[in-house]
């Protein structure tokens, strides 16, 4: 069964979403995404600067099985990327819910709200 942290929203391609006190959204990707993934060797990250509309492809995990879109579950300006993630990118898969892949300063925070809940997502994922 995958972690998923209250304190997170989710969006149903499995990105979660932070709102920071600071109003940035930290984004990364799902416990279950990672597991779906396997074993992630390569992150290719948005770049800094780089205005994204909710659902927008804003990089790309690989894996040993796949490569996946990455999409920014708000609107916003990228205004940092993990690069540490260049050197680590199996910290996505030990400890997904700290190794975030990019910060956004939200256009509108209302969009939060679309997405879902802890609860919704465990439903989402049918667990």
């Amino acid at each position: 069964m995958s972690d998923i942290p209250a304190a997170l929203r989710f969006a149903e391609s499995h990105e979660w979403a932070r709102l920071e006190a600071n109003g940035t959204v930290t984004v990364g990707i799902s416990d279950h995404a990672q597991e779906a993934l396997g074993d992630v060797v390569f992150v290719e990250l948005a770049e800094v600067g780089k205005v994204f509309a909710a659902g927008d492809a804003a990089g790309v995990v690989e894996s040993v099985k796949a490569a996946s879109d990455i999409y920014s579950p708000v609107s916003g300006e990228v205004i940092a990327v993990n690069e540490e993630l260049a050197d680590a990118p199996e910290s996505l898969n030990e400890k997904p819910y700290e190794a975030w892949i990019f910060k956004v300063q939200p256009s509108n925070t209302a969009e939060l709200e679309k997405l879902l809940d802890a609860a919704g997502y465990q439903a989402a994922i049918g667990e």
